[in-house]
């Protein structure tokens, strides 16, 4: 087992999805037409099979009617504030690469919020790997804003027809509703502090 899967808690999306969906008595199809995901993404992900991205994940929590921030959030968590040391990040919990159409994202997500309950934005340490560009890696969220700061390596970062080289220091604000993906473009792994926020 790698160092950054024995780092992983589950944070069991796909059995929080499945609770709530059962709560609110929907059926897998009703769901499905909601969010427009398939029926047989749905089941897998609410199975554990398939680890949604971000993009997904947002379409889910509109569809049950509750900000992402609940798929991260412990109920029992009573805390005002959560304090991420840099020295700990290696226990923060991580989103676990996604994998979506076949293609593995190039990138984990690491909560710097975890189990902070009733959250209007959510922050990630995001890592991403070298690969080449593939255009099913773009994805979009309606309804959502985003802001990316590169903290190390170099980012090519895809929006709409454009490319946009990202370096420690440059920072992104953007609309996540056009069609965005990043891969890692120097050598090695790239950093970023990401912000996601959800529009009501």
């Amino acid at each position: 087992m790698s160092d950054i899967k024995a780092q992983i808690k589950e944070f069991r999306i796909g059995e929080k999805i499945r609770t709530l969906r059962q709560q609110k008595r929907l059926t897998l199809q009703e769901l499905s037409d909601l969010t427009t995901l398939s029926k047989p993404l749905l089941s897998q992900i609410e199975n554990e099979q398939v680890i949604p991205p971000l993009a997904t994940l947002l379409k889910i929590a509109k569809g049950l009617k509750v900000g992402i921030h609940f798929f991260f959030e412990d109920e029992g968590n009573r805390q005002n504030y959560v304090l991420t040391r840099r020295e700990d990040l290696g226990e923060v919990e991580v989103v676990p690469r996604p994998v979506v159409n076949d293609v593995s994202r190039p990138y984990l997500y690491h909560s710097l919020a975890q189990g902070l309950r009733h959250k209007h934005m959510e922050p990630f340490l995001v890592e991403v790997k070298k690969r080449e560009w593939d255009d099913r890696l773009f994805f979009k969220h309606e309804g959502d804003e985003e802001f990316l700061y590169i903290t190390e390596g170099e980012l090519d970062f895809h929006y709409n027809n454009e490319v946009i080289r990202l370096r420690p220091g440059d920072s992104i604000y953007y609309d996540s509703g056009q069609p965005h993906g990043l891969v890692a473009a120097g050598e090695g792994k790239a950093r970023a502090v990401a912000v996601l926020y959800t529009r009501d």
